[in-house]
């Protein structure tokens, strides 16, 4: 039997930190580190960049890491795997052979996968499929030391690994499964150990070290982090990230479907979280696609209101604006934040925001139109006129799409260390997403005193997005609290909760080996991400603004 594949993640998105390389290249002993980079964000602003130059597209943050972590993998023996290949994953396998001759390197051997890239349709900027770990696989056991790729899943940086260390087939799917589940763990960097963690009061999370599995030949797992790191792993973190960005209890990956809803966690000592359990299935028929292009332009004036007559005061400016545009925008928002407090000990604090955003397909719209006529209120509108900032000209915003392709439209070829091309097949048996039955609930708990309290005292919970939709993961602690979560946070519920989902689709999925529950927002974030049309455009607080929400709650768990 193989030992198991220690596998550290060194970069949660692009931008990440950036000594994080180093640190978990010296930090202890790693078999493989990955480094995930792409986003739906991040196609768009990659895209932009080609624009520019075609030679671009890839992550030139990661090409400065690796002057030197390059050096460091090779003398520690750590193979790298990346995405930051982004839409030229050849071009930056190019710059990182140049820079290894340039250190002194010339026998590191790098590869890179392709075929992620589609037609691009008319008005679209770029067009990719996600792509499964098998070309991973194929550069590695071909002895690359350094593999780059394009559009894959973020799972796929661990399973694709995992799968050439133990010599695993495309329908082992118990195994793929349990490497999928804990790549998902670590694609997010810190957020596996105490980054963006509802119970962060609980530890030292100023400067939480980047996580590592320990990956079993069987699929189970072992989610840690290197000694002295900060931050911590247990079984909330763990679970935190599991919930993350994910709905069902299908996984969906184009190399095997994980069911979420066989996960089991338990402690293994400090800072370690054991994953077993974990069941895949057959991948579906179709691969997911991601589309983004240019949508428009935006513009944003944020008009501060202080002291008395707040309401009055935004109900008089957004008259006099309104009145004052010679071309109205195709789309107009205002938004009033009550930041104010009355009494207040500060100007600040005794100061609401009333945030205005237009967009349109014409930039003249939302341009000098716009900000020229919030300029010119400055001496003639409410008591105290002043912004956030000096209206600007307007910029351009993205649109994300997802979409769903036949595998055999799709050309996944791993490049191998000697030039050679090596064509990865799809997969030969595939099985139709479908949902999971409800599995029964939890005998819920006797009737007893209850108190009106906010639900983050007895549940965490991370929120997310994907494209337009959003994701909000609410776990119980322990089994009572558990018990009493299953039975009161319905979807009905959620909307009441959060009013800005009433009207929404809002579907809840149950997963009790988890003690969690899964809700997906259809149409909360509008055109995504890049589109900026939501206060929180990513629903990253949308789980914190869940947690603030007061419900009567059993004193018993309080």
């Amino acid at each position: 039997m193989r030992r198991p594949l220690r596998i550290g993640n060194a970069s949660g998105f692009y931008g990440d930190r950036f000594d994080a390389v180093r640190e978990m290249l010296t930090g202890g002993g790693l078999d493989v580190l990955t480094a995930d980079h792409l986003a739906e964000l991040t196609m768009l602003i990659l895209g932009r960049d080609r624009l520019k130059d075609p030679g671009l597209g890839y992550s030139r943050t990661f090409l400065r890491q690796m002057e030197e972590g390059l050096g460091l993998a090779h003398d520690r023996g750590v193979r790298i795997v990346t995405n930051a290949g982004g839409l030229n994953p050849a071009g930056l396998a190019d710059a990182l052979r140049a820079l290894a001759r340039r250190l002194g390197l010339p026998d590191v051997r790098v590869a890179h996968v392709e075929g992620d890239q589609l037609p691009v349709p008319d008005g679209a900027l770029t067009a990719n499929a996600y792509l499964g770990g098998a070309g991973i696989t194929a550069c590695l056991r071909a002895g690359a030391d350094v593999v780059v790729t394009g559009r894959v899943t973020d799972a796929a940086l661990v399973s694709g690994p995992a799968a050439w260390w133990f010599g695993w087939g495309p329908e082992e799917y118990d195994r793929l499964a349990g490497a999928v589940v804990a790549g998902h763990v670590l694609e997010c960097g810190t957020q596996a150990t105490g980054g963006n963690y509802a119970f962060f009061t609980r530890h030292d999370v100023r400067r939480p070290g980047f996580p590592v599995a320990e990956l079993h030949e069987d699929g189970s797992a072992v989610i840690t982090k290197h000694d002295g790191t900060g931050g911590v792993v247990d079984t909330g973190t763990v679970t935190a990230q599991l919930l993350y960005e994910t709905a069902g209890a299908r996984y969906a990956g184009p190399d095997v479907t994980a069911r979420l809803d066989t996960v089991r966690l338990d402690p293994d000592g400090p800072d370690r979280v054991r994953i077993s359990g974990v069941r895949g299935e057959e991948p579906p028929p179709t691969l997911k696609a991601g589309l983004t292009r240019l949508g428009g332009w935006r513009n944003e004036v944020v008009f501060v209101l202080t002291g008395l007559d707040v309401e009055a005061k935004a109900r008089l400016v957004r008259e006099q604006l309104e009145d004052a545009l010679t071309v109205r925008p195709a789309e107009v928002r205002w938004e009033l934040a009550r930041t104010d407090r009355p009494d207040a000990g500060t100007e600040e604090t005794a100061s609401a925001l009333l945030r205005l955003v237009v967009r349109d397909a014409d930039p003249d719209a939302v341009g000098r139109a716009v900000s020229g006529a919030a300029v010119e209120l400055a001496l003639g509108s409410y008591p105290g006129f002043h912004v956030t900032a000096p209206p600007g000209k307007g910029a351009p915003y993205g649109v994300f799409e997802a979409a769903y392709v036949d595998p055999g439209t799709v050309t996944h070829t791993a490049v191998l260390p000697d030039g050679r091309r090596e064509v990865v097949p799809a997969a030969e048996r595939t099985r139709p997403l479908r949902p999971v039955p409800d599995p029964p609930l939890p005998e819920p708990l006797p009737d007893g005193p209850a108190r009106r309290a906010p639900l983050g005292l007895v549940a965490g919970a991370r929120s997310g997005d994907k494209g337009g939709d959003a994701n909000i993961g609410v776990w119980a602690p322990t089994d009572e609290a558990w018990r009493w979560l299953a039975h009161a946070l319905t979807a009905d519920r959620l909307r009441a909760l959060l009013p800005e989902t009433d009207g929404l689709p809002v579907d809840r999925h149950v997963l009790p080996n988890l003690r969690a529950l899964n809700f997906t927002v259809t149409g909360l974030l509008g055109e995504g991400v890049a589109a900026r049309a939501r206060f929180d455009p990513q629903a990253k607080a949308l789980g914190e603004w869940l947690r603030a929400r007061h419900l009567d709650i059993p004193e018993a768990l309080l």
